[in-house]
């Protein structure tokens, strides 16, 4: 199912994106729907990804302790 919405946008800018959208045989509504697209896309994977770093770090059991060494320890030779 699809939903109509309405934005209210500058006449020059939509003028501009007329043209671009000309240019790339589309419509101004192809070129929103696209980036809308994008944008739930890229935030389902920064989602999931998300979930997969919490799940990871709950499983891990590593701990890092205290350093005792110095740089210039690390290097000599």
């Amino acid at each position: 199912m699809t939903k109509n919405i309405t934005l209210a946008i500058d006449n020059d800018v939509l003028d501009r994106v007329r043209v671009v959208a000309a240019e790339r045989k589309t419509t101004v509504n192809g070129l929103v729907r696209a980036y809308l697209e994008q944008v739930a896309t890229a935030e389902d994977k920064k989602s999931r990804f998300q979930r997969r770093i919490k799940a990871l770090r709950a499983r891990t059991k590593f701990e890092v302790g205290p350093v005792t060494w110095t740089r210039d320890e690390l290097y000599e030779r």
